[in-house]
């Protein structure tokens, strides 16, 4: 490959597989050897990476060198006291954002067809709601088996991924279809599943990160927002297809990979980046933590310690999230609501008052929200719901950017259903 190709692969890669949680299962057969470069392909290209085997798998790789190579135990038995004490299948089930199984053994994938759970890799697969991809690896004459062919079609049918096989030279001597892929060609196909394209070509801007509002040049009124849920909004949108604007408040997070941003620190500068930017944007996300209120007067030096009280009158701030909203032929707009409690019905109602397409809203306090890795949203619409269930922050982006997305294309559809109509009436 050509150096300028290869590292643009190896960039598209490492924005696509970093920080994602793998979970890779081996299964029994000479090319378990091509496992050990592909845990260190993926952890080179910034994922985490965990290992599955089956009691065959063993017999042709050593759990210790894949767990060097991993960092992590690797996990081989179902009913392992030491961790299904806790249900170790069901957690690692739940860790995964995709699971791999490669190589995939004509055995292993006969007993994926037919749900069976004997073994912790396939007991793993049936508790997994990750993408689950599979990379067969057999002799010829297996791969193109009418039994193989049918069972690898029913796994197609559920939604799982096949990748491969290659052709070629096989163990056995023979030459043909049922070569496990290399393991640079499996992680390109395993990045794939984080680029869904569900929004190809949608502009796309997202609001992040607390603002400020200066009392006087050494203090401020501020809140607990670290930004990392609205990055993670961002990235997620890019993983998706997006070109993506981010307007970000103060905060200490790398900017992701493919995306512009534009820093601010106070609310009316953060309105002022909003509306100069959001001509052409399909989608607005504010997921910042706006301050609802400014100090009317900001002092110009540092208020001394001369009275045991000290009294700040304070001004609204502009509704940034209304003002784009109301937008004639504007975009579609997501808010956040951060709450302490009766969630759902204070979303409800700023769903309802601002005129919003979706809101996705969150409980937050000690340990729940603000400043912590994972998050959990109840996500509403004029007619319906749902809930997005309490994971990392990155995992939880993208399960509510696909809901954008399906609520997005639905409403677009449905305006362009409506002016086909306007411009030709029955």
């Amino acid at each position: 490959m050509h150096a300028g190709a290869d590292h643009l692969l190896n960039s598209r890669l490492m924005s696509s597989l970093s920080g994602k949680y793998i979970l890779l299962g081996v299964t029994g057969g000479i090319a378990a050897y091509k496992s050990a470069e592909l845990v260190r392909r993926l952890r080179e290209q910034g994922a985490l990476v965990r290992v599955a085997m089956t009691a065959a798998a063993t017999r042709f790789i050593t759990p210790l060198t894949l767990q060097a190579l991993s960092g992590h135990a690797v996990h081989t038995d179902l009913l392992d006291t030491g961790t299904e004490a806790a249900m170790g299948h069901i957690e690692l089930a739940r860790w995964a954002d995709a699971l791999l199984v490669a190589p995939a053994s004509a055995d292993f994938i006969a007993r994926l067809a037919q749900g069976r759970a004997n073994d912790l890799l396939a007991a793993i697969c049936l508790a997994c709601d990750a993408p689950l991809a599979v990379a067969p690896a057999m002799n010829r004459a297996m791969w193109e088996n009418a039994a193989t062919r049918d069972n690898i079609a029913l796994l197609g049918r559920r939604g799982i991924c096949v990748f491969g096989p290659a052709h070629g030279s096989q163990a056995c001597g023979e030459t043909g279809p049922g070569r496990l892929l290399e393991p640079g060609e499996l992680a390109e196909h395993l990045a794939g599943l984080f680029r869904t394209g569900s929004l190809a070509g949608v502009r796309v801007m997202v609001t992040a990160g607390p603002t400020r509002e200066a009392i006087d040049p050494v203090r401020y009124i501020s809140n607990r927002s670290s930004g990392k849920m609205g990055y993670a909004v961002a990235a997620a949108a890019v993983e998706a297809g997006a070109t993506v604007t981010l307007v970000s408040g103060p905060v200490a997070l790398p900017c992701p990979a493919r995306v512009e941003r534009v820093d601010v620190e106070t609310a009316d500068e953060m309105r002022r980046a909003v509306m100069e930017n959001i001509a052409g944007i399909d989608i607005f996300i504010a997921a910042a933590a706006v301050a609802d209120y400014r100090p009317r007067e900001t002092a110009a030096g540092k208020i001394k310690k001369t009275s045991p009280e000290m009294t700040l009158l304070l001004e609204r701030n502009p509704d940034i999230l209304a003002a784009v909203a109301a937008i004639p032929g504007g975009p579609f707009t997501v808010g956040f609501a951060a709450e302490t409690g009766d969630v759902e019905t204070h979303a409800a109602e700023k769903l309802r008052s601002k005129g919003l397409d979706m809101i996705a809203a969150n409980e937050v306090g000690a340990g729940m929200g603000f400043e912590t890795e994972d998050n959990a949203l109840h996500v509403l619409w004029d007619g319906g719901s749902t809930r997005l269930e309490r994971t990392l922050k990155d995992r939880l982006s993208r399960r509510l950017l696909a809901v954008v997305a399906t609520r997005y294309h639905g409403k677009h559809n449905q305006e362009s259903v409506i002016n086909l109509h306007a411009k030709n009436p029955a």
